[in-house]
């Protein structure tokens, strides 16, 4: 099962590629929501989760999500924003816009595996 990490920081694609290979995923990595669509459009597979970076050039986070959200191929992916942004009316927009979690930088392990078990794609602490 396929994790895509997206960040344009490469300490917290190391990070959070690290916290979900340790929980079993396969992990893909881009370094803004534009390589993350490349991706996406080359891949055979669609990943089961992305943990998106909201603050990124070319494509930001949230527009990554809306894109995903106006392609019924990447319907079954589950989105979860990653962020430091944590104004209540940016979880609204995010949310709105089609994320089904929403963390506020900085996290602890702990709080990514268990927005991953919210999600469902987490089963006693493995991928689903």
């Amino acid at each position: 099962m396929v994790a895509l990490v997206i960040d344009d920081s490469r300490a917290m694609r190391m990070i959070l590629s690290r916290i979900t290979a340790q929980l079993g995923f396969e992990v893909w990595e881009a370094g803004n929501g534009r390589e993350a669509m490349d991706l996406l459009a080359a891949a055979e597979t669609v990943p089961k989760v992305a943990l998106v970076d909201w603050n990124m050039p070319e494509m930001n986070g949230l527009e990554f999500i809306t894109a995903v959200r106006a392609d019924p191929k990447y319907r079954a992916m589950s989105l979860m924003m990653v962020t430091t942004e944590g104004e209540q009316s940016q979880i609204v927009r995010a949310l709105a816009a089609g994320a089904h979690e929403y963390v506020i930088k900085p996290f602890t392990p702990d709080a990514i595996q268990e927005k991953l078990a919210l999600l469902g794609v987490l089963t006693n602490g493995a991928p689903e």
